[in-house]
């Protein structure tokens, strides 16, 4: 093994290790307070210490100990790789259903991203998660390949009641379906009938389904069988602003959504 690959496996082999010394590179401590701050023991502490000093990581003036700045350097790096190791085993599951091809956002925009998944029990968890937050919210915006029936009777309930303003857009794809079924295509007239509502249908190819709300930003994913695999929303300012800059990319381009094209 080489020396660097050594050197990751010895702090890998303890998290003690770790921990203190991105601690020690955020300011210096006494070995009580560094046991307070980290939660180990005395002895433990001890043994860490000696570990880190004996590569020069950090310093101890008498009473104090402090991250050098080759120690910082070090901590800085293990603790960004434990860091996108924990994203990644958070996303592992639902990553193959991700568009990141058509989505501007990086793996680390999504490190505390909520992620609902069936369930035996909850098999229809996705829908309920983005039912919940179009239920929380005063104003969406979205731009999606298809319309999920349980979105649109809510849109349509919330927006009729005048507690919600929306605007969005779909592709045909999503739309024909929804002008053929006599249900559904009243349920959309209502909600374009109501203020403060906007939609507008695209020719183009959408790959995903994405909506802001007031907090979140909220993507349903399917698999290429159209199947919902998974919901992931994050109020990541940065995936914010991807999907917003998105969607008013797609406005610019859509055709205003009309009554006359539900009804043929």
């Amino acid at each position: 093994m080489s020396e660097p690959l050594a050197e990751v496996e010895f702090l890998a082999r303890s998290a003690n290790r770790i921990e203190i010394l991105a601690t020690l590179s955020a300011g210096a401590y006494t070995r009580r307070e560094l046991g307070e701050a980290v939660d180990a023991s005395q002895p433990t502490i001890g043994r860490v210490l000696n570990d880190l000093s004996a590569r020069s990581w950090i310093d101890y003036d008498g009473e104090r100990y402090e991250a050098t700045a080759t120690g910082a350097y070090i901590a800085a790096g293990i603790t960004d790789l434990r860091d996108r190791l924990a994203t990644e085993a958070r996303l592992r599951e639902v990553i193959d259903y991700f568009p990141f091809d058509a989505v501007d956002v990086g793996l680390d925009a999504l490190a505390d991203a909520r992620i609902t998944t069936p369930s035996a029990p909850r098999p229809n968890a996705p829908i309920e998660r983005m039912t919940e937050l179009l239920r929380e919210t005063s104003h969406t915006s979205l731009v999606s390949y298809a319309f999920n029936r349980d979105k649109l009777e809510l849109l349509r309930d919330r927006a009729v009641d005048g507690d919600l303003m929306a605007r969005g857009v779909f592709t045909t794809e999503a739309i024909d379906p929804i002008a053929a079924d006599p249900t559904l295509s009243k349920m959309l007239r209502d909600v374009l009938d109501a203020p403060g509502v906007e939609m507008r249908v695209t020719d183009e190819a959408v790959p995903f389904a994405v909506e802001v709300t007031d907090e979140r930003t909220h993507f349903l994913l399917r698999d290429a069988d159209g199947v919902v695999r998974a919901a992931l929303d994050t109020d990541d300012e940065r995936v914010r602003a991807w999907a917003e800059e998105t969607l008013d990319r797609y406005w610019t381009v859509a055709a205003s959504l009309t009554g006359e094209r539900l009804t043929g």
